[in-house]
């Protein structure tokens, strides 16, 4: 009996200690709250979107999709991207999910900073800066999420309550509605400070991106017209010096993700690691160039010599890879080449997931075949204006200008001279998509698309969560 009653004294201690502690407020954990209180945590809280960019696989989408490589890798490894590869990804497939969750976390991450902000009284050119840097990465992510999913949840508040949590699907023109309002206020906000962050430049260029892949040829041209005035960005002499560290730092570095040296394992660009040979540096060899990539460089320089783009992009047969090495086509298992322009002369093993070669997503020569194309298509009195622009780019590959003199000719001429100048950048998917589904099914011969262009399917786990997909 005296057991039994010490047992039961006990347990009402324990029931009331433990009463007092779930009343007890967290320790050393912050809610939207009480974390937005200086101007130090406001700059984390931006900080914290960028650092949710850094390790995404929009590579599979832009690259592997598309006809410019195939998945490569061993056999078996990553059967999903295989599913990717040959445009039939169902609505399980890992790859596909793990984007989607990664591009909204970056969403919701701006989408806490543009609602919270606003609150703190910080110094006005501060705040502006801070919401015009969620604000083009908001702009960013659906600009990334339209063109791979088409018609997608628009959230633009805090994950905070049932209906910003439940939210159907936006059309495309909502979409895009969104995306260059973002950037246009983004705009207005930012500064040319280039340390890493979104600059005002970046933000007019990806509203001409934006612009130009709407059809909106004037209002891209505005949006040049506003990147130009700004007088910061210049073509890199030499195209190979884009892809080596302190490439961020260029001239024609207008965004990209960028990487800091360190110490720790899968901090830096582990492309690095996805894309290089097993044999030389244990790398995992996936995302091979396709002999149609190769083939679409079919001029020479001025001088004879083959486009230098080709071999600072890939590795190929018999030239030069790093180290003094010559590349061997049995690096690429499948297709015999391998993605170059993230690779750097680092040992096999851990070294090579600490890469701080940056992922180049807006440079200034983007720019300037956007400029082409918009003037191009705008009206055929502009096939010279647009030639011009195009030969910029063609200059410093050292290939003669342009011949093409009518509007179809240089419309031709231009999205060649993107594939080239952008390969493994992670563009070609969305060109070859928007240039219209012959072009897309003579690049990628596939004819049985449900609509006009391929989406990925929203991925089942997304359904099941947000419940406005169910109706």
């Amino acid at each position: 009996m005296k057991a039994r009653i010490i047992l039961l004294a006990a347990v009402v201690l324990t029931t009331a200690s433990c009463e007092k502690f779930l009343n007890e407020g967290l320790k050393g954990a912050y809610s939207s709250e009480n974390y937005y209180t200086s101007a130090s945590k406001a700059e984390m809280a931006v900080n914290a979107i960028y650092n949710s960019l850094y390790d995404n696989n929009l590579w599979m989408f832009g690259d592997v999709a598309s006809d410019d490589s195939v998945k490569g890798g061993d056999d078996g490894d990553q059967p999903q991207i295989n599913e990717m590869d040959e445009l039939n990804a169902t609505t399980d497939n890992g790859s596909v999910a793990v984007f989607w969750q990664d591009t909204y976390e970056t969403i919701n991450r701006a989408n806490n900073v543009i609602a919270n902000i606003p609150g703190m009284k910080l110094d006005a050119a501060l705040e502006a800066r801070l919401l015009g840097e969620a604000k083009f990465l908001r702009a960013y992510s659906y600009f990334n999420l339209v063109n791979i999913f088409g018609s997608v949840p628009l959230k633009t508040k805090p994950q905070n309550t049932s209906e910003n949590i439940h939210v159907g699907l936006s059309s495309v023109a909502d979409i895009y509605a969104r995306i260059d309002e973002d950037l246009t206020d983004a705009a207005a906000g930012l500064n040319q400070n280039k340390n890493g962050r979104a600059t005002k430049g970046a933000a007019y260029a990806l509203l001409a991106k934006s612009k130009v892949f709407q059809q909106k040829w004037t209002e891209a041209l505005a949006a040049v017209d506003a990147f130009e005035a700004l007088n910061d960005y210049s073509l890199e002499p030499e195209y190979a010096d884009l892809f080596c560290s302190g490439a961020e730092a260029s001239t024609e570095c207008v965004f990209a993700i960028r990487y800091l040296s360190s110490t720790t394992a899968n901090r830096g660009n582990n492309l690095n690691v996805w894309f290089s040979p097993a044999v030389e540096e244990g790398g995992y060899h996936f995302n091979q160039p396709t002999q149609s990539f190769v083939d679409c460089f079919n001029e020479t320089t001025v001088l004879g010599d083959t486009d230098p783009r080709l071999d600072a992009s890939i590795g190929r047969d018999g030239e030069p890879w790093f180290n003094g090495t010559v590349f061997d086509e049995s690096w690429g298992n499948v297709t015999g080449y391998l993605v170059k322009k993230y690779d750097e002369e680092t040992v096999e093993g851990v070294a090579k997931s600490l890469s701080v070669i940056p992922q180049h997503r807006i440079r200034y020569a983007e720019v300037l075949l956007l400029k082409a194309e918009a003037l191009n298509e705008a009206s055929a009195a502009n096939v010279a204006a647009a030639a011009a622009a195009l030969d910029e780019v063609r200059d410093r590959a050292h290939l003669a200008g342009t011949t093409a003199a009518t509007q179809s000719a240089l419309r031709n001429a231009i999205r060649v001279e993107r594939r080239r100048e952008l390969g493994f950048e992670f563009h070609r998917f969305f060109d070859v998509m928007r240039y219209g589904k012959d072009y897309a099914v003579d690049a990628l011969g596939s004819a049985a698309w449900p609509s006009d262009r391929y989406y990925f399917p929203i991925p089942q786990s997304e359904t099941d969560a947000n419940a406005a997909l169910k109706k």
